[in-house]
């Protein structure tokens, strides 16, 4: 193994785990300013970041809603409210084009008053009368928030004194039984949370007695992931659930009785599991025979459900996936079941209707090309039909039309375009994995490049079933494709691109196949004349930083700079920090030797060497990202810098794990990732490597 770290003796950069340490601090804010210094100083960058965020705050971009029967509600953030505004209408209102917004909560109002750095994190609001809300509020973007009862009527939060419902500070999960009752499931006190920092238990909680007084109605082991209890309203199906997550992949479901009594849902653990009225879905994510039928992953299937839990076991199929063609996401109108489904991830809608002679298919909408429509504010229990669209592609700008089933399509908003894509077009192209796998990305450039390689972009993920379908490029066009640049986005494995098993096939020991897919393409990129090595630059967050971390590592003549986002890096510790407990079900348990064979293998943290020649990276973290440790980016940075690599570092001391905590600082993120590339990425100039 290369590099200065074993893992099973000292860290020398250990200290830097140390999250809000005023030395630590220090050395980031000292990193900071050299990497201010270089990329963020210029008047390019100055009005690049003021036109990225004129982008964010404008007024022409779509207010999208969320639909809760009659009211439209929307959080919205501008330049005079850069906190945001929780806010809403009428469908009419919206409709008309010029809504007039009944504003619920103004939270730099209450960030000032309070003097915290609010943000918003999620409204919980109590149907049908919509007159009360669970305010979730969380300090600096962090995964971790307060909740608080707000009366939607009165326009204020309801103090405890009061009888209102409150939380401090935790990765909590509350939800609606009725106006004086929720399901909680919090920070109770010592062993009432997960290893991964999630509920362990759920309660169940009255309106004007004390939290500890809360009745305790499930309980999960240390080991599981979090558990939650919810109440499905349904007028005439009314149930209640609980259910725990044993790892990020398979959750075990049960029917709740009003004596506490549990019935569990016998389907496969990794399956998504839901239904509506008396019909069960269930998806699936790996092979099952339920009886005399087996069924293939990526299926959907549908049951009588008050039959199933009386031991039948005879379902029908909704969907049933092929080579080219997996599910990506369905839901309910009161009538109708609305699917979108993936073929070479372009999206495709259709309409599945019950009836007495079995369930009837036929396409909901017809789809633009190199596009992606998805279906939205489905409210099936108030209304009706009613369903909306939204579609955009990496050149378009979106648009969001309403329907209903059988019913005229009508356009509410379009977006102005924020970048000129003249003479701009989107092609998809196969690259072949070491594996003899086709895997697609999408192409994005100025019909003037072609024939000519240039400074190519191409961001990667990867990982948790995540897709990345064509979607507008607003920020890639500002920062760089108006620039002359190439923008990539790639459909590797560990995704859902292609169903189920294209995340599947690449879980623990096998996840090298991930880095070999994204590799494969970088290469590809070079054999079409696209771009060369030392024009080609990766970005990837998260998960997707832990893939630019490999890439620097285990192929860093591939590339010419590397943008690396609140990263995963040090992969024989990253289950022991924040939530990563909750991910070794996708990656592995370094505690386990024979996990740790194959994790040491790619571990870029354990893997980086002083003696290779790296390309530039630029690393980026946030203070406030309870998530994904901070420490991961800053050893590497300290790593690189100790090895003599080319390495800047920025951490924004707030923001959470998304990086930003309002659109001034998502401005300025983007800006710096764009003046990175530009700096280091330009036509026909070597990076220089160290």
């Amino acid at each position: 193994m290369t590099g200065s770290v074993d893992p099973s003796a000292s860290d020398p950069h250990l200290w830097l785990e140390e999250v809000t340490d005023e030395a630590v601090l220090d050395w980031a804010r000292a990193r900071n300013e050299v990497t201010a210094e270089r990329f963020a100083s210029s008047d390019r960058f100055h009005g690049l970041q003021r036109r990225i965020l004129d982008m964010l705050d404008t007024d022409a971009k779509i207010a999208f809603p969320t639909r809760r029967g009659r009211w439209l509600y929307n959080f919205w953030r501008d330049a005079a409210h850069p906190r945001g505004l929780w806010r809403r209408t009428t469908f009419d209102e919206y409709a008309g084009g010029s809504p007039d917004w009944e504003v619920l909560i103004d939270l730099d109002a209450v960030a000032a008053a309070e003097d915290e750095n609010w943000v918003w994190a999620g409204a919980a609001v109590l149907r049908p009368e919509q007159h009360r809300a669970l305010i979730s509020l969380s300090r600096g973007g962090a995964d971790a928030k307060v909740v608080r009862e707000f009366d939607i009527t009165a326009g204020r939060f309801v103090a405890p004194a009061d009888g209102g419902f409150a939380l401090p500070e935790a990765k909590s999960r509350v939800s609606w039984i009725d106006l004086d009752t929720v399901y909680v499931g919090t920070d109770f006190g010592p062993g009432s949370l997960t290893d991964s920092g999630y509920p362990r238990v759920v309660k169940r909680w009255h309106r004007g007695t004390p939290l500890d007084a809360a009745v305790t109605v499930f309980e999960g082991e240390p080991a599981d992931v979090s558990v939650a209890a919810a109440y499905d309203r349904t007028p005439g199906f009314e149930r209640h659930y609980v259910a725990r997550a044993t790892d990020f992949y398979n959750e075990e479901v049960s029917l709740l009785a009003p004596d506490g009594t549990r019935t569990r849902l016998e389907v496969p653990t990794d399956a998504d599991v839901s239904w509506y009225r008396d019909w069960l879905l269930v998806r699936l994510k790996s092979p099952w025979r339920p009886g005399a039928t087996a069924f293939p992953a990526g299926a959907l299937l549908v049951a009588d459900f008050p039959a199933f839990l009386a031991g039948g076991r005879e379902f029908e199929v909704l969907f049933d996936p092929d080579p080219h063609t997996a599910l990506h996401n369905y839901g309910w109108t009161e009538n109708h079941l609305l699917l979108v489904t993936l073929h070479d991830v372009r999206t495709e809608l259709h309409l599945l209707t019950p009836g007495p002679d079995g369930w009837q298919r036929s396409p909901l909408a017809d789809t633009p090309p190199m596009s992606t429509t998805t279906v939205m504010n489905l409210d099936r229990l108030e209304s009706g039909d009613d369903f909306m669209l939204a579609t955009s592609s990496f050149t378009t700008p979106p648009t969001l039309l309403a329907s209903s089933v059988g019913g005229a399509t009508v356009e509410l908003a379009r977006e102005p375009a924020f970048y000129d894509a003249t003479g701009i077009e989107t092609e998809q192209f196969f690259a072949t994995s070491e594996d003899g796998t086709a895997v697609p990305y999408f192409v994005i450039r100025h019909v003037d490049r072609r024939g000519t390689p240039g400074p190519t972009v191409m961001y990667g993920y990867g990982g948790f079933e995540n897709s990345y379908t064509p979607a507008y490029a607003a920020s890639a066009g500002v920062g760089w494709l108006e620039r002359g640049g190439t923008w990539v986005v790639t459909n590797i494995r560990g995704g859902g691109e292609y169903g189920p098993e294209w995340h599947t096939s690449v879980l623990k020991e096998n996840r090298h196949r991930v880095y070999e897919d994204f590799a494969a393409i970088a290469m590809d990129l070079v054999a079409r004349g696209i771009t060369t090595a030392d024009q080609l630059g990766a970005v990837g967050g998260s998960n997707g930083g832990l893939l630019m971390g490999v890439m620097l590592t285990r192929y860093p003549e591939l590339f010419g700079a590397i943008v690396c986002r609140v990263p995963l890096l040090d992969m024989k510790r990253y289950h022991l920090l924040l939530a990563g407990a909750s991910w070794v079900a996708e990656y592995g348990d370094p505690d386990k030797p024979e996990e740790w064979a194959y994790l040491s293998r790619y571990s870029p943290y354990q893997n980086t060497d002083p003696g290779r020649a790296y390309p530039p990276i630029l690393l980026t973290s946030s203070t406030r990202d309870d998530r994904v440790h901070p420490g991961h980016a800053r050893k590497m940075a300290a790593l690189l810098e100790a090895q003599g690599h080319p390495v800047w570092y920025h951490e924004n001391i707030e923001g959470g794990h998304g990086g930003a905590a309002d659109n001034k600082q998502s401005a300025f993120q983007a800006a710096l990732m764009y003046e990175f590339f530009g700096s280091m990425l330009r036509d026909g100039e070597s990076p220089g490597r160290g």
